[in-house]
């Protein structure tokens, strides 16, 4: 192959090419770049071809005031504090000439359909469940009941049209839109990235037509921009969040209006809120905002009832998708946009041979289908058949995702098992369960080990066997001397002898250091360490489950199931790292020291002498205080579970 590097657009993946294998071992001068102790160059060449080839900007993720932040495929927005995992967030911050920030560390992790399964009772509204049912009936265990409509539906939607080319197809969506924009009908135009959103305004700017663009850009707009899309003429082009949440009312949202002048008035957001709410209130301000509200809803309801007959005359809301996205239920969401309430409205998706999801999944039938009519590229096809077959295409990309997000939480069942137990276990500790005993059997655990491990399967250990084995003990568990065995009696001892000598001095060692700091700040150090612990080996234990998942598919060539395998290998690794926690836990708490209030004094001073001296002889300034303002719906700070605002006591409401 005449190239480097080779990227699959179906399966989202770029590998090297022998040429490109061999440059990059040129370059980082390897002689073996699949060789293990390179991996780590291996893979972060990997990420950075994954960046490049695979992930696209103003699609996959946006560049914002200096940082990568990701778009979410499904809803379109903003995904702000999320990263790539595994180096691949570094790699596109690279790619854009961006600040590169380190890697998170995973402190926890689930997924959707575990976090979804903890609750007893689920469900959920939709207008798009249908095509999701075989997912919600075998993840979820869940039945869906299509309910009908409460006024007859009585959108229009036509059958997709095709064009050859992607130019044509946008030719034939700008005609469409200049079309319902003379005669006064309102457009939504759906689009399925950031990349094509900004294309089609352009195009649409050059033909003078004024409209209203909504990606995740400009989300914090989304609802004021979306409750204005039923206006008479208006044109709205959108990513696939299309405002979900907000109704689109034909002539225009007279609630959203009355909102904005209240805004212009010089309301602040949260008195806003209040006003358009129904608590009790003796706030005079809000009062007054209420009443503003009410006179504005109903000014702007007036207005709007001819409009909205005007654009029910036109056709009502007109729906255009200019292209099919991978999942059916997301393009119906666009849909269901038009129609509402018994409302007129039209949708009609606009299709072309070069589309992702034509091109990747569409198959040679549609591209034969299409050489067969010889069409240039302003000839569109309406055809049923040619229909069926996008919806094919699409039904194979979600049965394809399916199996994946399936086999994801086949390997999170696996790892649900030990989250559970790990988090039961914690949960106690947490709630101040007394652990004393689980330390105690901790101890015995490691010290029987560690004897177990000295007498290797003999039945008597030798002076010097017995010598090492204490010195791993001695000054841990107790103190040298406390247990003292003369080496000619060491053969006449058995494993057991040496088990009840240690443990008993290891137990006489821990009440001695709980009767020097007290039961009580005992008890509180056991809950602290052991939670120290169990999150640090926790932490562990996710990497290396997520490294043991990354290489486990390749148990199939061997016609290993490797689910199988992941159980049984997974299952070694947590029992070891339960052994880990143990042995940690009890060795820190046999070697942890509390500071008294005099050590901690001298420390203090001895700090503030070194920090004191400068240059200069001034003292360091003094740090400014930080306020944090307490908003009048927040809870109060004091705990009485009332809003500020409601709250009389005195520690926060001085003034």
């Amino acid at each position: 192959i005449d190239a480097d590097y080779v990227v699959d657009e179906k399966a989202k993946t770029a590998t090297l090419t022998a040429r490109g294998i061999a440059k990059a071992e040129e370059y980082f001068h390897v002689e073996n770049l699949s060789d293990p102790s390179n991996s780590t160059v291996s893979h972060h060449i990997n990420q950075a071809l994954k960046a490049h080839g695979t992930m696209k900007r103003d699609i996959d993720y946006v560049v914002k005031d200096g940082e990568v932040i990701i778009v979410d495929e499904f809803t379109g927005r903003l995904m702000f504090g999320r990263r790539y995992s595994n180096g691949l967030h570094q790699a596109i911050e690279a790619k854009e000439h961006v600040n590169v920030n380190s890697e998170n560390r995973t402190l926890a992790t689930i997924t959707f359909q575990n976090y979804f399964r903890l609750y007893d009772k689920l469900s959920g509204m939709t207008g798009t469940a249908m095509t999701e049912q075989e997912e919600f009936g075998t993840i979820y265990n869940l039945d869906i009941i299509e309910i009908p409509t409460n006024r007859p539906n009585q959108r229009d939607d036509h059958h997709d049209v095709v064009y050859k080319t992607e130019a044509g197809k946008f030719r034939a969506v700008i005609q469409q839109i200049k079309e319902c924009h003379e005669k006064g009908q309102p457009v939504l135009v759906g689009t399925v990235s950031i990349e094509k959103n900004e294309l089609l305004s352009k195009l649409l700017s050059r033909e003078g037509i004024k409209h209203n663009l909504l990606n995740a850009k400009n989300h914090e707009k989304e609802a004021e921009i979306v409750a204005q899309a039923g206006k008479l003429g208006a044109v709205t082009v959108a990513t696939n969040m299309a405002g979900r949440g907000t109704d689109i009312m034909l002539g225009g949202n007279a609630e959203y209006l009355a909102r904005a002048d209240l805004a212009k008035a010089g309301y602040s957001e949260e008195v806003i809120v209040d006003a358009t709410g129904y608590a009790d209130t003796d706030n005079q301000e809000i009062l007054d905002a209420r009443k503003l509200f009410a006179e504005k809803l109903a000014q702007h309801k007036s207005e709007i009832a001819s409009e909205a007959d005007q654009v029910r005359e036109a056709g009502g809301l007109f729906i255009i998708g200019t292209e099919r996205h991978e999942s059916r239920r997301i393009d119906n969401q666009l849909r269901g946009r038009a129609g509402r309430q018994g409302d007129p409205g039209e949708t009609k998706f606009y299709i072309s041979l070069e589309d992702d999801l034509m091109r990747l999944f569409g198959g040679d039938r549609i591209t034969n289908m299409m050489e067969r009519f010889d069409l240039d590229e302003d000839t569109p096809i309406e055809n049923k058949m040619l229909t069926k077959a996008i919806e094919n295409a699409q039904t194979t990309v979600e049965s394809r995702n399916f199996q994946s997000r399936k086999s994801v939480l086949e390997y999170d069942d696996v790892m649900n098992k030990q989250r559970e137990l790990i988090y039961s276990q914690r949960r106690q500790v947490l709630d101040g369960m007394d652990i004393k005993e689980t330390v105690l059997n901790m101890m015995h655990t490691s010290i029987g080990n560690h004897v177990s491990l000295a007498f290797g399967g003999q039945q008597h250990l030798d002076a010097a066997g017995y010598r090492e084995m204490l010195r791993g003990l001695e000054g841990m568990y107790f103190a040298k001397g406390a247990v003292s065995v003369p080496e000619a009696e060491v053969p006449g001892k058995s494993q057991e002898d040496f088990d009840q000598a240690f443990i008993a001095a290891a137990e006489d060692f821990y009440e001695n250091k709980e009767a020097e700091i007290t039961s009580p700040i005992m008890r509180e150090l056991e809950r602290v360490v052991m939670l120290r612990v169990v999150d640090e080996y926790w932490m562990d234990h996710i990497d290396a489950m997520d490294d043991l998942k990354q290489g486990i598919r390749l148990q199939s060539y061997g016609n290993n199931n490797p689910v199988d395998v992941y159980k049984r290998e997974s299952l070694e690794m947590f029992e070891e790292m339960i052994a880990a926690i143990q042995d940690e836990t009890v060795r820190r708490l046999y070697s942890v020291r509390l500071k008294k209030d005099e050590e901690v004094k001298r420390e203090r001073v001895a700090k503030g002498m070194v920090e004191n001296v400068g240059g200069d002889g001034t003292k360091p300034k003094k740090q400014p205080t930080r306020v944090v303002k307490i908003g009048r719906n927040d809870p109060c700070p004091c705990g009485s579970g009332l809003k500020w605002k409601k709250c009389a006591c005195k520690e926060y409401h001085s003034n």
